[in-house]
């Protein structure tokens, strides 16, 4: 690699993180050289710092805008494809988990909604149905939370992960001004 010593840590570790995420380590290493990169860079930048092959670069470039993390930049006077990153490190983790939830938690979704409207043909497949069942409602539960939280804005947001376990205590204050008002178990309507 052909980076400073601070930055090669940074991308050495985005690549190792990358591919515990489910992408390539050279996605990881490359995108880690967008976010820091202080201008619009290119594939012969990209193949400079790294030291890898053109084409693992250009399979990179693929796949990030593909995810939507990096985009062209036009550069006056060249003609080769330069890219940037997100400058917002929020409309990055926006972006992330937009597109894990695109990718993964939709099509699970569409699957289990085909499966649950499948008719069962046997105490195993109707045992089945019901935790098929339990996860959907789980995982629709969490992505109409998704949905509310993607609408807020960024302060909004930043303002919510900051009440951390705070969060709680509201809760157990509201549950004792309006008790049994909106806390449900399983299988309970909620009755706020």
């Amino acid at each position: 690699m052909n980076l400073p010593p601070l930055i090669q840590a940074f991308v050495l570790h985005f690549g190792e993180m990358g591919s515990r995420w489910g992408i390539n380590r050279t996605v990881g290493q490359v995108y880690a050289v967008f976010f820091l990169a202080d201008r619009p860079l290119c594939a012969d930048d990209l193949v400079d710092a790294l030291g890898v092959a053109r084409s693992n670069v250009a399979m990179a470039l693929k796949e990030l805008q593909s995810w939507e993390l990096i985009r062209l930049k036009h550069v006056p006077g060249e003609r080769r494809d330069f890219y940037v990153t997100l400058d917002d490190v929020w409309a990055i983790v926006r972006k992330l988990v937009e597109q894990r939830k695109r990718r993964e938690i939709d099509p699970t979704m569409t699957v289990l909604r085909e499966l649950l409207m499948e008719q069962p043909g046997s105490e195993a497949e109707r045992y089945a149905q019901g935790r098929m069942q339990a996860m959907h409602e789980a995982i629709d539960l969490l992505t109409t939370w998704y949905d509310d939280v993607e609408r807020l804005e960024t302060e909004r947001l930043i303002q919510l992960l900051s009440l951390g376990s705070r969060i709680v205590k509201a809760l157990d204050w509201k549950d004792k001004l309006f008790p049994g008002k909106g806390r449900r178990g399983k299988g309970e309507p909620d009755q706020s």
